[in-house]
C-alpha cells in the first residue's frame, strides 16, 4: 500500500482518487470546490495537509493554478517522495517546477488522451526524476505509460504537438460538419472526413506538406471564398478564416523538406 495524494478531485482528479482506493492504496485528497469526494478518500483542508506524509502526489488541476499548488505542496512533502504534476503546463514552466522540488523527486505527467473516456487506462507520458515512481504506480492500474527522456518538461513537450494536431483537427472537424448541417449536407461531410482520417496516415502527411506549400496561394483564396459561405450559412468561421491566413504565408515561405 502506497500512501498517495491526489491535489484536484475533479473529473480527472476523482478517476485517479478512485481507482488507486480500489487498488488497495491510502489516498487523500484535497479540492477548493468540488462538491464530492470519492468514496475511500480522506479529504484534506488544505494542499499542504493532504501533502504531509505523502509518498507520491498526484496534481490533476487546471495548468493555471500549477505554480500554486507546487509552492504550497513541495515544502510539506517528505524528502523522497515524488511530486507529479499532471497538468498542461508548458514546458518552461515544468522545468521551472522541477527546480523547486527540492528533495522531492519531481515527474512531468502529460495525459494523452480522453479520461472520461479512457478512465485510468488513458496512455501517459512521463519525464523527470519520478517518472518510475509513477509508472510503478499507475502501469498496474491498467495505463499505458511510457517514459521519455530528458528533464521535467520533455513529457509536456510531446503532448503540446500533440494538440497541434488532435485540438486543432477536432476544430477544423466541428466546424466542417456545423457548416455541412447548415448546408443540409451533414451526412456527406461526415463521409468526407472519414475518407480522409483513412488509410495510409504517413501518405497523407506528405502529401499535405508538399501539396500544400505548392498550391498555398490558390488555396489561400479558395478558404476566403470558403469563410464568406459560411458567413452566408450563419456558421462560425475562425479555423477556415485562420487557414486562409496561414495559407498566404506559407505562400512566401520555402516549401518544407520532407523526411
Amino acid at each position: 500500500m502506497i500512501a498517495c495524494t491526489v491535489i484536484g478531485l475533479g473529473e480527472a482528479g476523482a478517476t485517479y482518487a478512485a481507482a488507486l482506493v480500489a487498488a488497495g492504496h491510502s489516498v487523500t485528497g484535497f479540492d477548493p470546490v468540488a462538491p464530492s469526494t470519492p468514496a475511500g478518500v480522506a479529504r484534506a483542508a488544505t494542499a499542504a495537509e493532504a501533502c504531509a506524509g505523502a509518498e507520491i502526489v498526484l496534481v490533476l488541476t487546471g495548468a493555471a493554478a500549477a505554480r500554486s499548488v507546487a509552492r504550497e505542496c513541495l515544502p510539506a512533502m517528505p524528502a523522497g517522495s515524488c511530486y507529479a504534476d499532471f497538468t498542461s503546463s508548458s514546458p518552461r514552466v515544468m522545468r521551472e517546477l522541477g527546480e523547486l522540488a527540492g528533495g522531492a523527486l519531481f515527474a512531468d505527467v502529460a495525459i494523452l488522451g480522453p479520461v472520461p473516456a479512457q478512465g485510468v487506462k488513458t496512455p501517459l507520458m512521463v519525464s523527470g526524476p519520478g517518472s518510475r515512481a509513477v509508472a510503478d504506480l499507475l502501469a498496474p492500474l491498467g495505463a499505458g505509460i511510457e517514459i521519455a527522456e530528458g528533464e521535467p518538461g520533455a513529457a509536456m513537450a510531446h503532448k503540446l504537438l500533440r494538440s497541434v494536431l488532435m485540438k486543432g483537427l477536432a476544430s477544423v472537424v466541428v466546424e466542417a460538419v456545423t457548416a455541412g448541417r447548415a448546408a443540409g449536407l451533414e451526412e456527406w461531410i461526415r463521409a468526407q472526413i472519414a475518407g480522409q482520417l483513412a488509410g495510409d496516415g504517413q501518405a497523407v502527411i506528405d502529401r499535405f506538406l508538399t501539396g500544400t506549400a505548392k498550391h498555398a496561394l490558390r488555396r489561400s483564396k479558395e478558404m476566403q471564398d470558403t469563410a464568406d459561405y459560411l458567413s452566408d450559412l450563419g456558421v462560425p468561421a475562425e479555423m477556415t478564416t485562420a487557414s486562409s491566413g496561414a495559407l498566404t504565408r506559407m505562400a512566401q515561405e520555402p516549401a518544407p523538406a520532407l523526411r
